[in-house]
């Protein structure tokens, strides 16, 4: 049923040749093949700059500097004076 024929294939071409005439195919089809390539081609490139991306990424990551000394215990907590008023 799902099968692609050989006389699918002719009917196709007829059609085709049909609509669009026989001197407008060849360019047609030659712009199809430089959209496909140029396709492939930022496709291959936007691989690339991801690859890339990603390798910079892990090169460039460096731990933050602890802002407290971890021998200091940390600060309280500041609380508002009108939350403190409001729980009273």
């Amino acid at each position: 049923m799902g099968a692609l024929k050989p006389w699918h294939i002719i009917v196709l071409v007829v059609v085709l040749i049909l609509l669009f005439g026989a001197k407008r195919l060849p360019d047609a089809a030659r712009s199809l093949g430089r959209s496909l390539r140029i396709i492939k081609a930022e496709t291959k490139g936007l691989a690339d700059d991801d690859v890339q991306g990603k390798a910079e990424a892990q090169t460039g990551r460096t731990p933050l500097p602890p802002s407290v000394p971890d021998d200091r215990p940390s600060p309280p907590p500041v609380v508002d004076p009108v939350d403190r008023v409001r729980d009273k």
